[in-house]
């Protein structure tokens, strides 16, 4: 149904202002995807969505996850964000130099994940420009963001921001979380509940409410929930599972997260006229 009326409405406003979807997406800033990472102190919980369109009657599932593990070298975490065509370009230029013996730097070439970070910015600004003529006469985006993270060898765990002008930020011990795609549904919770001493569990079940609050908000966004745990120290494939409407795990979350919202809701406060008069 959700869909249906999604397509309807975009449909609609093709029609009335003559742009196509991916015009639309970039001139009314619809942003079709929402990636999270959480930084607490036993390490990193990664989560996205798996939508992405190309038009009125194209809805597809892309994964918007990549790992890149080096068993007691480094594991990585690469989450996207805008362009699927810049993101898997990016990714492909990511595989390419990591088998090259020539090239000057790659994932494993990094002393620092800032390294790292900074390199994929130039990537992502390199696929950019390639196309930036054919992009402007179409008045459509080939941006893209990503979220890296994960941990290298004796250094901590780091989540990184880098955006499409290829420049990056990292997260803070005050907010250690980062969020790229359509973000503000899901960040209420995070505020609420995520410090730095939050166990890897709770941020993971925070994750999942915060992209289920996404999805229920923003039919753009859509499932299978996509959830990786990298264990602090670990050096090693994170743990990663797929959540889709039916799993058993999102339903539970779903249904106690709205029961427990609506116990907390009735118990709130009644106004001065609600309360009973003593006789």
């Amino acid at each position: 149904m959700y869909l249906n009326l999604y397509r309807f409405i975009i449909l609609k406003i093709e029609i009335l202002t003559g742009l196509k979807t991916a015009q639309l997406c970039e001139l009314r800033e619809l942003k079709l995807t929402y990636c999270l990472a959480i930084n607490v102190n036993k390490g990193i919980v990664f989560a996205s969505d798996s939508r992405t369109n190309a038009g009125v009657d194209y809805v597809a599932s892309y994964s918007k996850m990549t790992t890149f593990v080096f068993p007691g070298d480094r594991s990585l975490v690469l989450l996207t964000s805008g362009s699927l065509a810049t993101s898997q370009a990016v990714i492909n230029s990511i595989k390419t130099d990591l088998n090259d013996p020539a090239a000057k730097f790659n994932l494993c070439k990094g002393k620092y994940l800032h390294e790292v970070a900074k390199y994929i910015g130039q990537i992502s600004q390199r696929e950019q420009k390639q196309h930036a003529e054919a992009m402007e006469k179409s008045r459509t985006s080939a941006e893209s963001t990503f979220i890296l993270g994960g941990q290298i060898a004796g250094q901590p765990c780091e989540i990184f921001l880098i955006y499409p002008q290829g420049n990056y930020i990292a997260a803070s011990p005050e907010t250690p979380y980062i969020q790229i795609g359509e973000n503000k549904y899901g960040k209420p919770i995070l505020d609420r509940i995520i410090v730095s001493n939050t166990t890897l569990e709770d941020a993971a079940r925070c994750a999942i409410v915060s992209l289920d609050s996404t999805i229920r908000s923003n039919i753009s966004v859509g499932p299978p929930i996509e959830l990786a745990i990298y264990t602090n120290n670990h050096i090693e494939a994170p743990y990663r599972t797929s959540l889709s409407t039916n799993s058993v795990m999102y339903k539970s979350v779903q249904k106690h997260w709205n029961e427990g919202l609506k116990r907390a809701f009735n118990k709130l406060p009644r106004f001065e006229w609600e309360k009973p008069v003593s006789k």
